[in-house]
């Protein structure tokens, strides 16, 4: 080729690639392949433009080729895949590439590219090393340079001398007056004030003074500092800054929007929704989120509709974030306002649909207690994450299915899918609706072993497995060496003391939670109220009551009401509860009435009892539980011909009582026992250990209370009745076949009969070993001839 025709082609062939960058990227291959054809051999700024072509398209192999054949490639060819590499996310080959530069051809864009693939990376550590290497080897950086090292510091900044040193080294170098640098600046400032080695409100008033000197604030200045409030859950400051903006930038709403969500502050929400819309300022896909989260954690079904059918009139041609994120917050509107059928109507018409969106829907299923079609529709998700696993496992753990959870679990390993701490916290919930120790205690170990030993969701699931299986000093040791608390922490340690009897313990640790300023839930009044009902506590509990609304705005609910009610008919005062009844605010549903009905048996009160029981033939009429308790009433009381009324009346109405039985885990195997069993293939041994345990129970003044016999029978045939109880059989078995000093573990499906608990007070004084029993309601924890619930059960 003559010089005239190859200079000709190299402007043509340069024109080319300046407009292939704004043409789809295939067109690149077949610039290149024309100049092989021709002949021509580009030199380096053509090279080096096409690398950077194929870099950005995605081809980065196959521009490694081409630079891997040029002899001495220049700075320009190597700050390329520099960037290229960092951008991919292959940080190891950036570094390669940019250690094998000689130092006498690198310049500040290259250490730039450097600093900005380490910080894109989340390598803060590194973006400052290379950013102290240059100014060592006399680099000088410029604004690029320092905004990019100040998003490295971001990431690690924990004390204010790191923001303080960059903040000086900025205003000597003069790129104090930058927008985009001082803005990095503040954002460093806005992240280290979430350290908990600084005081947040110093942090932020430094990052607010550097915001009121910028002598040119852009958008991204004023989210920034308005971000950073709310991160620091300082919503006066940011509405204040909000305030004071002259354009109303959708970014900016947006942030105050989310900030008042994650606040609990609903109405304020909705109500900048509503501003928005009158000042015509224009709705993105995160404003729909946001208003439509607002409107489903309220509950205001209309009003989303309203917002879902404003969408749909006025929104054309959406991009496909704006479809994936509005659908899935719609999804979310529908389900939680009580419409599961129309969100998944509104999930089948969707016409793509991402991760989140089937997880959404399987959510929702589980939440509301719809396992099988949850089973079904997890079955249907093409690709599943750590999140899809976790929900379904939750689901079952949750809906009593926890030996179905923990297959699930072992299942999710056998796809090479690595169960993160929430599928721990599934699995091991599940260990607790089985009341497998065992099992629980080797999921703990594991959980320790893959690094999660510290996550908050799995510790909360630890407390309650160790609590529900019997080990109450287990589930306080997790509790007190957890490093952070929240408020599901504190619940589940105060419903655990509660349940094993400690209801002044459980109080001491509510009255611990205020002191900490950790603000009460409704979740938490129920497990203290529950706590001062079975520990008799009642002048606790009515104050504690009484604050809900009083001290931290909680309307108390029909089962706050429950417990008040069980916690008055416990102690036996039934003018109190009947005057609550009648001034609640609300008609007394279920709960109320059952209630009132277990306060009446426990103190023989047959009118009022009678009362309850018929409201409750009205509203769950085939519920055995009213029967049963009605019954037995009429038996403690010798009327037997009611107690045959009673039992007539549930056969003629279809209604079957729920067979007692009791369960024990030995060697890894559970053994269930039943009333009078005859199937058990150690049951013989069983009844005459138990024969003999009697005999030496005897000598220590046990006599069989045969009142709880609740069939009209001979002296004789009520003792052996009472010896045939599934709870005796259980810890009887417990005692053959566990080593000698081990705690007994025994738990049924119904309460606890009132001779066993007798029984098991001598019995434990008897064998010197504890008997722990969990019955339908709590645990009873026997010790040298006494139980922990203080015969106050």
């Amino acid at each position: 080729m003559s010089h005239l025709t190859v200079r000709a082609l190299a402007n043509f062939y340069a024109t080319q690639l300046l407009l292939c960058s704004k043409q789809a990227p295939p067109t690149v291959r077949m610039i290149h392949a024309h100049m092989i054809a021709s002949g021509f051999r580009p030199q380096s700024h053509i090279l080096n433009r096409l690398m950077d072509l194929y870099c950005k398209s995605a081809n980065i192999v196959y521009a490694r080729k081409l630079f891997d054949e040029i002899a001495e490639p220049d700075i320009v060819a190597r700050t390329t895949f520099i960037t290229a590499y960092s951008h991919s996310g292959v940080l190891k080959l950036a570094r390669e590439m940019f250690n094998a530069t000689p130092l006498n051809i690198r310049d500040t864009v290259c250490y730039n590219a450097m600093i900005t693939g380490c910080a894109h990376n989340s390598d803060g550590n590194a973006a400052i090393a290379f950013f102290c290497e240059m100014k060592r080897y006399g680099f000088r950086p410029d604004n690029f340079t320092y905004t990019s090292m100040l998003s490295g510091l971001s990431l690690v900044a924990e004390y204010e001398s790191h923001c303080q040193q960059l903040h000086c080294e900025i205003v000597k170098s003069g790129t104090g007056f930058v927008t985009s640098v001082v803005n990095a600046l503040i954002s460093v400032y806005v992240k280290c004030a979430s350290s908990p080695f600084v005081t947040p409100s110093l942090l932020m008033a430094a990052a607010r003074k550097l915001f009121d000197e910028m002598p040119l604030k852009d958008e991204l200045s004023w989210t920034t500092i308005i971000t950073g409030y709310i991160r620091n859950d300082d919503l006066y400051g940011a509405r204040q800054v909000f305030d004071g903006m002259n354009e109303k930038l959708v970014v900016a709403w947006n942030a105050l929007i989310s900030g008042y969500m994650h606040k609990g502050l609903v109405s304020k929400a909705l109500e900048m929704g509503r501003k928005m819309h009158f000042l015509e300022i224009r709705f993105d896909e995160f404003t729909y989120t946001s208003i439509l989260g607002a409107c489903a954690t309220a509950k205001l079904f209309l009003h989303g509709k309203q917002v879902h059918g404003y969408i749909i009139r006025t929104v054309k041609d959406p991009s496909r974030d704006f479809v994936f994120s509005v659908n899935n917050a719609l999804i979310a509107l529908y389900w939680k306002c009580g419409r599961l059928d129309d969100a998944r109507k509104i999930f089948d018409k969707m016409p793509i649909r991402d991760l989140v969106s089937w997880n959404t829907v399987l959510s929702a299923y589980v939440d509301v207690g719809r396992i099988e079609e949850a089973r079904s529709f997890f079955h249907e998700i093409p690709e599943k994450n750590e999140l899809t696993w976790s929900v379904m496992i939750s689901g079952f753990a949750q809906n009593g299915l926890g030996e179905e959870g923990l297959k699930l679990f072992n299942q999710m390993r056998s796809y090479n899918c690595q169960p993160c701490d929430y599928s721990f916290a599934g699995a091991i919930i599940s260990c607790a609706v089985l009341a497998s120790l065992d099992h629980g205690r080797q999921l703990h170990a594991q959980l320790i072993q893959s690094g999660f030993g510290s996550s908050l969701s799995a510790s909360n699931s630890l407390i309650t497995m160790y609590a529900r299986c019997g080990v109450l000093q287990d589930s306080q040791s997790v509790f007190f060496t957890m490093s952070s608390l929240d408020s599901v922490s504190w619940n589940s340690m105060i419903a655990a003391l509660g349940q094993h009897g400690h209801g002044g313990q459980a109080v001491d640790l509510f009255e611990q939670m205020l002191k900490q300023d950790i603000v009460p839930d409704r979740i938490t009044f129920l497990t203290i109220l529950s706590s001062c009902s079975h520990a008799g506590l009642v002048d606790q509990g009515q104050r504690y009551f009484n604050s809900m609304y009083e001290l931290y705005n909680i309307t108390p609910g029909e089962d706050h009401y429950g417990r008040l009610i069980d916690l008055l008919c416990r102690a036996g005062r039934f003018t109190e509860a009947v005057d609550m009844i009648q001034k609640m605010p609300f008609s007394p549903g279920v709960p109320i009435w059952e209630a009132l009905l277990g306060g009446c048996r426990i103190h023989g009160n047959i009118e009022l009892g009678i009362k309850a029981a018929e409201k409750l033939f009205e509203l769950i009429p085939h519920h055995d539980g009213t029967y049963i308790l009605l019954s037995n009433m009429y038996a403690n009381l010798g009327k037997w011909n009611d107690v045959s009324r009673i039992r007539s009346m549930m056969r003629v109405r279809g209604v079957k009582k729920e067979p007692a039985c009791s369960w024990i885990e030995v060697d890894n195997m559970v053994h269930v026992f039943l009333v009078d069993d005859t199937k058990h293939p150690e049951v013989k041994k069983v009844y005459k250990y138990l024969e003999e345990l009697v005999f030496k129970m005897r000598k220590l003044g046990y006599v069989p209370d045969t009142k709880f016999v609740l069939h009209d029978m001979e002296n004789e045939q009520k003792e052996y009745a009472l010896s045939t109880h599934s709870e005796k059989l259980a810890v009887a078995f417990g005692l053959l076949r566990l080593p000698c000093g081990a705690m007994i573990r025994v738990f049924k499906n119904l309460r606890i009969c009132g001779d066993c608990h007798n029984a098991f007070k001598f019995m434990s004084q008897v064998v010197g070993r504890e008997i722990v029993v969990r019955d339908g309601k709590r645990f009873h924890h026997f010790k040298n001839g006494k139980c922990s619930c203080g015969n106050y059960w």
